[in-house]
């Protein structure tokens, strides 16, 4: 055999081998969610030509400055442009030092890196949305998944490359966990706050909904129109961060927000307490010749397709809206107000 060949044999042999040691999502069953790792840049654009890359670099050859920016020695110091470490840009704002020291993920939301701290935010009061870990980790590792199962956190799997893209520069030890700034409600609260009204429960029930321009304005109108509650699932929907709360424009303080696990399951559990749960969807009766008195749930559907198919058969009942354009639908928030201030207009008579 020649050396070419046994080469090759010896990387198809290395190839199928079982990967030694580290646990990854496949130990802990289907039900968790993993995201594939992506291809990285080109390795030729790191560095030089093959030849005279290196040589360049062993002979102290500088590379020539590109575009129209400067070298690196001829530029002000932070320092002299008026910033440091402790007076950015932040302060300017007022931030508190410990505010800039917080890492805040692009989606709003306070990202916890390393095992214990998850561990603490998972044994504590906040509302923990999601945790990641990266594939391969071993140790307490079994711990934090085991108490993400018990508080119902949904826990991802990773490449490592991701975790160190969420908290660059911290020793997050293969976890993190992104933690909501706002609390969620029960739904004891939600009957509480209706029954200090002395009126029957009127609740909205959001069926993935993406956006969160539209649940903070669905939240918002919520809060206007005199609902109760608002009923939001942890899989595949927006959840309470700042982008929500600007757009609630304030009711998110004022507006009970419960965060369930099936949606399903949580419509038969409000079914038998005495409300009654209906669907907004295009091939159900006009929502202003139906009666829409007494203790009622709405379900508004997800921005492109909809109330799912199970959701919509635990559901009592079908409204419409009718539509006289050419255009077919509304926009989810949209849809939400006119069903909702039908509820209020019905309440009223």
């Amino acid at each position: 055999m020649s050396k070419r060949d046994n080469k090759r044999f010896n990387d198809k042999e290395r190839k199928n081998a079982p990967k030694r040691g580290g646990k990854n999502r496949r130990d802990y069953g289907d039900e968790y969610s993993y995201e594939p790792k992506r291809k990285g840049a080109a390795a030729a654009k790191a560095g030089g030509s093959r030849r005279g890359g290196s040589a360049a670099k062993s002979a102290g050859a500088k590379s020539p400055t590109r575009g129209r920016i400067a070298p690196k020695s001829s530029r002000p110091a932070r320092d002299e442009m008026g910033f440091s470490a402790k007076n950015s840009l932040l302060a300017d704002f007022g931030f508190s030092d410990h505010e800039e020291q917080l890492n805040i993920g692009a989606d709003g939301l306070e990202v916890v890196a390393g095992r214990n701290p998850v561990v603490e935010v998972l044994s504590g009061d906040r509302d923990v949305e999601r945790v990641f870990i990266a594939d391969g980790s071993e140790g307490s590792v079994s711990k934090i998944v085991a108490l993400a199962r018990e508080q119902g956190v949904i826990v991802d799997f990773v490449p490592k490359e991701k975790i160190d893209a969420m908290a660059p520069g911290v020793k997050h030890q293969g976890v993190v966990a992104k933690v909501s700034e706002y609390r969620y409600a029960d739904m004891e609260e939600v009957f509480a706050k209706a029954e200090a009204a002395g009126e029957d429960p009127f609740i909205i029930i959001l069926d993935e909904i993406s956006d969160p321009h539209n649940l903070g304005a669905i939240i918002r109108t919520a809060e206007c129109a005199g609902a109760h509650g608002v009923v939001i699932p942890k899989r595949r929907a927006a959840s309470l961060t700042q982008t929500v709360a600007l757009s609630a424009a304030g009711a998110i303080e004022n507006m009970p927000v419960v965060q369930v696990t099936n949606l399903a399951r949580t419509i038969e559990e409000l079914q038998a307490k005495g409300v009654w749960v209906g669907a907004a969807d295009m091939d159900g009766q006009t929502y202003y010749e139906a009666n829409l008195t007494g203790p009622i749930a709405i379900v508004i559907g997800n921005e492109g397709k909809g109330v799912g198919r199970l959701v919509k058969e635990k559901c009592d009942f079908v409204l419409s809206i009718p539509m006289y354009g050419r255009i077919n639908s509304l926009n989810a928030s949209n849809a939400a107000a006119v069903l909702m201030y039908g509820i209020r207009r019905a309440r009223n008579k």
